[in-house]
């Protein structure tokens, strides 16, 4: 089946040809075309549906077993998500890469194909109030490419300070 995307596409407002791009959201190559000249875009709908199926995934928590096996532990993956993985690249029985991101939580990083580790940089601000005063202010910054360089700052309210 022959896909739209590869034939000339015409602006629905001005009529005239759209260009081919790309837009990358959440790690996604989304496929687009673009006027140039009024700026309507469209996205790919087969990208648009897988796109959707991810953030359906992503939006959803799951419950999940560890269990001992061997000396190491083991977690199961839903189903649903080793489908969607399958879908995308055959990455079942590929190596992963896990990473203990802070603690509580685990990372595991199923495109090892791609050499550049994928950096997170976060930012919390927490705002301690009193009877409607502010008490403290604390900033908090994490690299986790140069986890030796993040930071925790903590404020306490000058006198006569809003927020």
């Amino acid at each position: 089946m022959e896909d739209i995307f590869s034939n000339t596409i015409l602006c629905g407002k001005c009529n005239k040809k759209m260009r081919p791009g790309l837009i990358t959201r959440n790690g996604f190559n989304l496929r687009t075309v673009k006027c140039e000249s009024c700026g309507k875009s469209i996205v790919h709908p087969e990208d648009k549906r897988e796109y959707e199926e991810f953030i359906k995934l992503k939006q959803k928590e799951y419950n999940v077993k560890m269990r001992m096996v061997g000396n190491s532990y083991a977690v199961s993956i839903p189903r649903e998500i080793v489908d969607f993985m399958q879908e995308q690249e055959n990455m079942v029985n590929n190596m992963v890469r896990l990473c203990f991101e802070e603690a509580g939580k685990i990372s595991l990083d199923f495109d090892s194909n791609n050499p550049q580790k994928p950096r997170v940089l976060r930012s919390e601000e927490v705002r301690v109030v009193k009877n409607g005063k502010p008490v403290y202010h604390v900033k908090k910054i994490s690299d986790s490419a140069d986890p030796q360089k993040n930071k925790t700052k903590v404020f306490k309210a000058k006198e006569g300070e809003d927020y």
